[in-house]
């Protein structure tokens, strides 16, 4: 089942996937199939299916193997299921982490970032050093 595209939060992926982007602190309406958490510590619990990576408020993950891997898993799951990414406030952390998903599907780093700025949020991406990180996420 997908995402209704005029919902919040969800975007259309450059490759044409939808996935929501979500305030942990905001209440759920519609329950995604799965969720991607980005958080410093282990999230509340959910009634979905769900992974974790450790990734604290304005840093970047703490293992960047794994932070790939759960990207690469939340990308292909969003052929076949409703996927949300999800931070504290749902634009530092989110808003890198679909910017990586727009760079999976061929965006260089400046582009994902002006793309996430324009689909999801104008704030999306709080600091200089995401900003690096998505470069070189972009290399690998």
């Amino acid at each position: 089942m997908a995402w209704d595209e005029g919902m919040s939060g969800v975007v259309v992926l450059p490759g044409g996937l939808l996935v929501r982007g979500r305030s942990r602190r905001t209440p759920v309406l519609v329950a995604p199939d799965w969720g991607l958490y980005l958080r410093g510590r282990r999230p509340s619990p959910t009634a979905w299916p769900h992974r974790w990576v450790r990734w604290p408020d304005f840093a970047l993950p703490l293992d960047a193997t794994d932070a790939r891997d759960a990207l690469v898993e939340a990308r292909r799951r969003a052929a076949s299921e409703r996927v949300e990414i999800g931070c504290g406030h749902g634009l530092g952390r989110t808003g890198t982490a679909l910017a990586a998903l727009a760079i999976l599907d061929g965006l260089n780093s400046d582009a994902a970032v002006a793309w996430v700025r324009d689909a999801y949020h104008p704030r999306a991406i709080d600091t200089p050093w995401q900003r690096a990180w998505l470069r070189r996420f972009a290399r690998r």
